[in-house]
């Protein structure tokens, strides 16, 4: 069987798929498939075989995860936000007045966002790390790590929602390249991470050292974490602490233009922090014009950023 030819394209395809399904390589299967005549009757055979399994490997409803699923996964019913609430609601908000047009969600995790943005009338693609994790029936979903190169070609999408993904990974410059890569020019980009600049944590860090979204893992933590994610680590685990100011800087650096900063929902606990938010404040105004404008200062001190909720979420467009 010569490389290139259209047998030779259905028996790699065929193979893959006997892969996902378990088939090792060394099979009856798979050494079948290999030992076909390169002719026409051969391929429409292949052919054949490929729709049936592919079938087969549909027919099972994505709500419903096997006993090895994460436990705190678990269970058979559709996807649900695995992020804060009003999240959804903030991006859907930011959304709905734009055309319609085909969106990217990554990290994707069950596929809650997707599920309204498909009842918004987009097209929706997704992908994950752990594509397993999805359970949206009839939505495109890909494997791959936002930290590398994700497996779509360059300028493909009108839009992405990168929600609560940034935190993570270990290489959030690159995830911004990737932005920049499958965007088209005048593409949406809307991402969102944990608020560690609210007055709140800032006086957490002050006093204990950490923050409510990056605290320190003893032992038994990471090894409840570890059970309780099935060894998915990286769904609960945050890495990176990234604020305001880092999220513009790679987002400026990649060619993106803010358009707004939002937050998920207020915080029922604010007016305790009103006297030291209006001392704040008063420092940002008693400094220099330049040096505000430089340092960012009015950014810094905003509602969103300053009195936000538990999530930053900054909406910008591809130059």
């Amino acid at each position: 069987m010569e490389y290139g030819t259209p047998c030779f394209f259905a028996v790699c395809k065929l193979i893959s798929v006997c892969k996902d399904l378990g088939v090792a390589s060394g099979s009856r299967a798979a050494r079948f498939a290999v030992k076909l005549p390169a002719n026409a009757g051969a391929i429409s055979f292949l052919e054949k075989i490929l729709a049936t399994v592919e079938t087969a490997t549909t027919t099972t409803s994505r709500t419903v995860k096997p006993a090895e699923h994460p436990p705190l996964l678990a269970g058979d019913r559709g996807p649900i936000a695995m992020s804060r609430p009003g999240l959804h609601d903030t991006v859907l908000s930011i959304l709905k007045p734009l055309p319609r047009g085909t969106i990217f969600d990554c990290p994707a995790g069950e596929g809650a966002l997707a599920q309204r943005l498909l009842a918004e009338g987009f097209t929706v693609r997704c992908c994950d790390l752990y594509s397993e994790l999805f359970r949206l029936d009839g939505v495109e979903i890909k494997r791959g790590d936002l930290a590398g190169t994700l497996p779509y070609s360059s300028n493909s999408f009108d839009y992405i929602t990168s929600l609560d993904g940034l935190e993570h990974i270990d290489s959030p410059p690159q995830a911004f390249r990737e932005y920049k890569r499958l965007l088209k020019p005048g593409g949406h980009l809307i991402i969102s991470v944990p608020n560690i600049m609210n007055i709140e944590e800032r006086l957490k860090w002050l006093l204990f050292g950490y923050t409510s979204h990056f605290k320190p893992l003893s032992t038994e933590s990471k090894a409840k974490i570890h059970y309780d994610c099935a060894g998915m680590d990286e769904i609960a685990v945050h890495a990176n602490p990234i604020g305001y100011s880092e999220l513009r800087y790679y987002l400026e650096e990649n060619g993106f233009a803010i358009q707004g900063v939002y937050r998920d929902r207020k915080k029922a606990n604010q007016w305790m922090y009103w006297p030291i938010v209006a001392f704040i404040r008063l420092l940002a105004r008693l400094t220099p014009e330049k040096r505000r404008k430089d340092r960012w200062t009015e950014e810094l001190v905003s509602d969103p950023v300053l009195l936000g909720g538990n999530t930053l979420i900054i909406h910008s467009i591809r130059l």
